[in-house]
């Protein structure tokens, strides 16, 4: 993987696919962002507080897309969650990750 995949998205990921099959849509913004606009049915857990939330995702049992404003905060989360044993996606900005889900 590249240094730039990693902080700004997997472009060879099937996005579409995975969240047809089940995968959760993380957001890794702050609520306040977040609440400005989002991806339906993506659940909130900023940054800050996705280690403590590894565990919870990881009980889920499904495949993990991270996502944030640009790509860098969802490339961080998606190196945490995969620390913890989790099958994790960096889909990089949201907005761009919503057109490739539609």
């Amino acid at each position: 993987m590249g240094i730039l995949s990693l902080f700004f998205g997997n472009n060879k990921a099937d996005f579409k696919g995975l969240v047809r099959h089940g995968a959760l849509v993380v957001d890794v913004r702050s609520p306040e962002e977040f609440a400005s606009g989002h991806i339906d049915k993506s659940i909130n857990i900023p940054l800050d507080k996705i280690n403590a939330k590894a565990a919870f995702l990881k009980a889920c049992g499904k495949p993990v897309i991270t996502c944030c404003r640009s790509g860098t905060r969802s490339g961080m989360a998606e190196g945490i969650l995969k620390v913890a044993g989790i099958q994790v996606y960096n889909g990089g900005a949201w907005d761009k990750l919503r057109q490739k889900i539609q």
